[in-house]
């Protein structure tokens, strides 16, 4: 009976890879219409939250009218927008409205078709509280979605960069949960790794989450508009400290201050390149573990490209589309380091082996 249990449960688990697969690239692309959402000043243009009725965009003249009255009464239109024309402001429309929808259309995805495979008892005991901790993560994110808006409708142009950069960071860590759990599905052999490895990747992979959320300070704080000089910042390598360190207390300066977190982004980007080689040359030299080297040799091209592409984009300042690009290869380079971290933590095979009532 065994024999005829375990290829159903192996297809089962191709399934569950596939969907949560699919529901990782959806988290992508939202991010990604996010990315472009932030760039033409778009997230401020819908100013109320209806979770149903908001999935319905204006379809008459009267209803585009109505929209643009609310979104003029807001201090963003008061102060920074003001003249707009309504063509001008269905196109800030439409950018809001499609981030929003494909964050609802996410819901979906994951919730449906999870609720289908409990029903249908296809998810093991161990991936359960997995996949209900995803859901949960998915359920704060939608909140701090609007947390995020909430703060630029009333007296602010543009919304908080705390609350912007913990948006941006908690959908980055829902797609690391999805892709890690997803990964953690497949048949993979397990690896008999030195500790130092592990640890290396995971660490990268920590790192990399890091200077996300940096990244995401410098995009809420625009502060990739200044100090468009590389190698240099602010004329030196190190900018003054009285220049670093102006704000009161000195905490906000990591968060507030444009040249800080700036700098702070740039020298996390150098940390990282110099620990990616560094764990490359380790690995090389083990000559066993063609899995980990092929992970760490992408590891270290794809944060060598990223660099490029973020100087490029500071050298512009930042135009919408090489920031963009600056913001998708960020994605890529996390996507890297966390199926790298997954692969060589990779210890038995996870989710295999079934309670006795499930295996029959």
């Amino acid at each position: 009976m065994d024999t005829v249990a375990q290829p159903d449960w192996n297809f089962r688990r191709r399934v569950l890879r596939l969907w949560l697969m699919a529901v990782a690239a959806l988290v992508l692309i939202t991010l990604l219409v996010g990315g472009a959402t932030r760039l033409t000043e778009s997230g401020l243009s819908i100013v109320e939250w209806k979770l149903v009725a908001g999935m319905v965009p204006p379809l008459n003249e009267g209803a585009w009218l109505a929209e643009f009255e609310k979104y003029q009464a807001s201090s963003q239109y008061r102060l920074l927008t003001r003249g707009m024309t309504l063509g001008e402001f269905k196109t800030i429309f439409w950018w809001e409205w499609t981030h929003r929808l494909l964050g609802r259309l996410l819901g979906a995805v994951f919730l449906l078709p999870f609720l289908w495979f409990l029903w249908r008892g296809w998810i093991e005991r161990g991936l359960k509280a997995r996949l209900w901790v995803i859901f949960g993560l998915g359920a704060i994110q939608g909140a701090a979605g609007w947390w995020m808006v909430a703060s630029g409708l009333d007296g602010r142009v543009s919304v908080s960069p705390y609350r912007l950069a913990f948006h941006m960071t908690l959908a980055c860590v829902i797609y690391v949960a999805l892709l890690w759990t997803a990964q953690r599905l497949s048949a993979h052999e397990p690896l008999d790794l030195p500790r130092r490895f592990r640890f290396a990747a995971v660490a990268l992979f920590v790192l990399v989450l890091i200077q996300v959320y940096l990244g995401a300070l410098v995009a809420g704080l625009d502060a990739g508009l200044a100090y468009n000089t590389w190698p240099l910042i602010d004329g030196s390598f190190v900018p003054a400290w009285e220049r670093l360190m102006f704000l009161t207390p000195a905490w906000r300066n990591f968060f507030e201050n444009g040249l800080t977190v700036q700098f702070n982004h740039r020298i996390l980007a150098y940390v990282l390149y110099a620990a990616s080689i560094l764990h490359l040359v380790d690995v090389v030299r083990s000559r066993r573990y063609g899995a980990a080297v092929n992970g760490a040799l992408t590891l270290a091209s794809v944060l060598l490209l990223q660099i490029a592409v973020g100087i490029v984009t500071l050298l512009n300042q930042a135009p919408v589309g090489l920031a963009l690009l600056h913001q998708g290869m960020a994605m890529a380079v996390l996507t890297v380091a966390v199926l790298h971290a997954e692969r060589v933590t990779v210890k038995s095979a996870p989710f295999a082996a079934l309670d006795a009532a499930e295996a029959g």
